[in-house]
């Protein structure tokens, strides 16, 4: 780990110990039942400043008329480089602090359900939540090793039971409502997620296609559009994703969480939250 690396760890596990501290503090226990959050509710929560037109300009300045694989290019390189890497075990910190619910600090959003679930309340048991992995960690075989397994971009808290549910299908259209997630359906090869997320997926997917490419001995990720892939590293269904982003675009609590990342986690930024165009720039 060079020098710039190592201090920028320490600076992600001493912002991450200091928000723990602040969650147990203001913590309010949920009922069972708590009501799903609305995009209306998807306000910014935390101290994250907003990243305004000069530091926009700034961070993607040699992404700058690009478009196509040249544009993609680009923005692997602005996104990897100085980017902090935390363990499996960190992200669990990381997680009450990037999706933390802006009505009640001591919980956080489940991406699925939309439900508000006490923070602490995490685990293996089926009314917990845990870490969900949006590209399925088995699509290239990358578990939770460092790196593309603990990538906070596209790691979310959500219900045991419908994270289970989800398993390692790829994102489509179509089949049965799922239980304890209204709003989300699946059949034997795929998963849709509720309205109010799916670009919120879509742009999640498309960051790690970006962000890894086979350096650093992580796999190289390539969304596709197919379903059924597998252990390759590929992640569909490519088609739905985009007509996903465009329906959907970033809402504050999905800026927010780009935010947060950016300043006290990974040190680095989702492009397509920051510019949704650039989906149907570099996927034509």
């Amino acid at each position: 780990m060079d020098s710039n690396r190592s201090v920028a760890r320490r600076r992600t596990l001493t912002a991450l110990a200091g928000t723990a501290v602040i969650a147990v503090a203001v913590q309010i226990p949920a009922t069972a039942g708590t009501p799903t959050v609305s995009e209306s509710r998807s306000g910014s929560s935390s101290a994250a400043q907003p990243f305004d037109a000069a530091a926009d300009d700034e961070y993607y300045k040699d992404a700058e008329g690009k478009t196509g694989e040249e544009l993609k290019t680009a923005l692997n390189k602005i996104i990897s480089t100085d980017a902090t890497a935390i363990s499996y075990d960190e992200v669990w910190e990381a997680l009450k602090e990037t999706d933390k619910d802006p009505d009640n600090a001591g919980n956080v959003i489940l991406l699925y359900s939309g439900a508000s679930s006490p923070a602490d309340n995490n685990g293996g048991g089926e009314d917990q939540w845990n870490r969900e992995h949006t590209w399925a960690k088995s699509h290239g075989d990358f578990g939770t090793a460092t790196g593309p397994g603990t990538d906070v971009h596209h790691l979310r808290p959500t219900n045991v039971k419908v994270n289970s549910t989800r398993g390692s299908k790829d994102f489509d259209e179509g089949g049965e409502e799922v239980e304890g997630a209204p709003g989300n359906f699946t059949d034997g090869d795929s998963f849709e997620p509720r309205d109010e997320v799916k670009g919120d997926v879509a742009r999640m997917i498309l960051y790690m296609d970006v962000r890894y490419e086979g350096t650093d001995d992580f796999p190289d990720l390539e969304a596709n559009d197919e379903v059924e892939n597998g252990s390759q590293p590929l992640h569909g269904k490519l088609s739905v994703l985009k007509k996903w982003s465009e329906a959907d675009p970033p809402s504050a609590f999905e800026k927010n969480r780009n935010e947060v990342i950016f300043e006290k986690v990974q040190h680095n930024r989702n492009p397509f939250i920051d510019h949704p165009e650039w989906v149907n720039e570099i996927y034509k």
